[in-house]
């Protein structure tokens, strides 16, 4: 099928794209097969390092599934203050008062630029110095304080990103119906942008899963990822076959979420959809009168 951006390829192409996916397949097992190489030249594909994830049940219950736990926790309480910090940003960034507008945009930029990682170290030095936070959940606090202020940043510009890439005839409309500009926002612009805003929302909400590992590599936070230290050291110096593990469960956790927003969005769009219930218009006087004497 052609398109503006693609044309029905002809015999010639059709072959051309058949040989460079056969050498592309090629080129693909020879790399698998030097990485297996090396990996078992390494003494790492052997059946000692990988069979403590299935015959011994202290694996998970000891390591892993404590560094998913506080993985998850971290998550969620970054995730459910970052969204709507975020959507406070995003509609302030949208505000007609410059008092407010500036402002907001200047902390939005200010927490976007910096990398989480500094974030959550600078959030550990200061929770040390000036709180009384206990050293024991100073790591959770500074891996949720990093996470929010950078994530609640960016979510505040997928918002206001969201907000204006709507038709300008909503909000004028909303405008001539006597609705205040709050009003507006909350019941005509942010219902309709939430379907044009979740792919990103749901990217940022993966990202924020992940970087909960930078907490692990520095503060000694222990989430999922830092739980390979602890499973090298005892098991065998299975490294390959424990990261593989804890990759593996990170591509479920996010394709759950994946899913999870995937099917609320079908459920928004499929709202959007949904047929209107028609409301019979009122006869004129002249209309009443006529049906009246020509039922007569």
């Amino acid at each position: 099928m052609s398109s503006v951006l693609y044309d029905t390829p002809g015999p010639r192409a059709k072959q051309r794209n058949v040989l460079y996916t056969v050498v592309f397949l090629a080129v693909l097992g020879l790399v698998a097969w030097w990485v297996l190489s090396a990996l078992a030249d390494k003494n790492q594909l052997a059946a000692d390092k990988w069979t403590p994830f299935v015959t011994d049940s202290r694996v998970w219950t000891t390591y892993l599934l404590p560094g998913l736990t506080e993985t998850l926790k971290a998550a969620a309480l970054s995730i459910l203050i970052a969204l709507p910090l975020g959507a406070v940003l995003g509609i302030g960034r949208l505000s007609d008062h410059r008092w407010v507008r500036v402002p907001v945009g200047a902390v939005v930029e200010f927490f976007r630029a910096i990398p989480v990682l500094l974030l959550m170290m600078f959030a550990s030095a200061v929770y040390a110095k000036f709180t009384t936070v206990s050293s024991d959940f100073r790591p959770l606090y500074a891996v949720v304080t990093g996470l929010v202020l950078y994530n609640a940043s960016v979510i505040a510009e997928v918002v206001r990103a969201g907000v204006l890439s709507l038709p300008r005839g909503q909000g004028d409309a909303a405008e001539a119906l006597g609705m205040r500009k709050g009003q507006t926002m909350m019941y005509v612009l942010l219902p309709q942008a939430v379907t044009v805003m979740l792919p990103a929302l749901v990217s940022q909400l993966v990202v924020i899963v992940k970087d909960t590992a930078l907490g692990g590599a520095l503060l000694g936070f222990g989430e999922l990822l830092s739980q390979n230290r602890q499973i090298t050291a005892n098991y065998g110096a299975n490294t390959i076959a424990t990261f593989t593990v804890i990759a593996l469960i990170y591509i479920v956790i996010n394709a759950i979420l994946t899913s999870l927003a995937g099917r609320l969005e079908q459920r928004l769009r499929r709202g959007k959809k949904s047929p209107s219930v028609a409301i019979p218009a009122q006869a004129t006087p002249t209309e009443a009168v006529t049906k009246a004497v020509s039922d007569v």
